[in-house]
């Protein structure tokens, strides 16, 4: 039997988890604890939620909301981070902090109930925001709209001209 506030925990860790859009699993192994605030304040600017959880109670939570497919990768010192705005922030963040750090290492992350591994974590940070991406799609979008209106009014400005031209070739003769 689990006392109250392991009880509390699991329910927290499988709330976030439901919650959010992404999931990283890491190991914080080696980060120094200006290391790790540095990490947690660039994730928090994100919107990233970046915990250290023990393992037995990760597990608990992921078999409680149905990700049993994520409890492999629970190993060593974990802390979870989770992405409820950008999916993929946490990639961009975590890989930032890698290159410069050498840690902390990514064993998985989970996204749309599909676990990717740390390979792909570069794969993931190069892929731009939604917001870009929503801006992308809308130029796309209202580009053949753009080429319409430029089109029509190019008709239209022919048909002046060739109005005008005729008025002034009535007013000669």
């Amino acid at each position: 039997m689990l006392r109250p506030e392991k009880v509390e925990a699991v329910e927290s860790i499988a709330k976030f988890a439901e919650e959010a859009r992404s999931i990283f699993i890491t190991n914080y192994t080696g980060l120094s604890v200006e290391q790790i605030s540095e990490l947690r304040r660039k994730l928090r600017e994100k919107s990233v939620r970046y915990l250290v959880v023990k393992n037995t109670l990760a597990r608990l939570a992921f078999r409680e909301i149905g990700y049993d497919y994520v409890v492999n990768y629970l190993k060593g010192p974990t802390a979870l981070a989770f992405a409820t705005e950008d999916p993929t922030a946490p990639a961009k963040v975590f890989l930032d902090f890698i290159k410069k750090n050498k840690k902390p290492e990514v064993h998985a992350f989970v996204m749309e109930g599909q676990v990717f591994t740390s390979e792909q974590l570069e794969d993931f940070a190069k892929l731009p925001s939604r917001d870009v991406l929503l801006a992308m799609t809308l130029g796309a979008l209202n580009a053949p709209i753009v080429g319409l209106v430029g089109g029509l009014q190019g008709i239209i400005r022919k048909v002046v001209y060739v109005m005008d031209a005729i008025r002034e070739k009535q007013e000669q003769g």
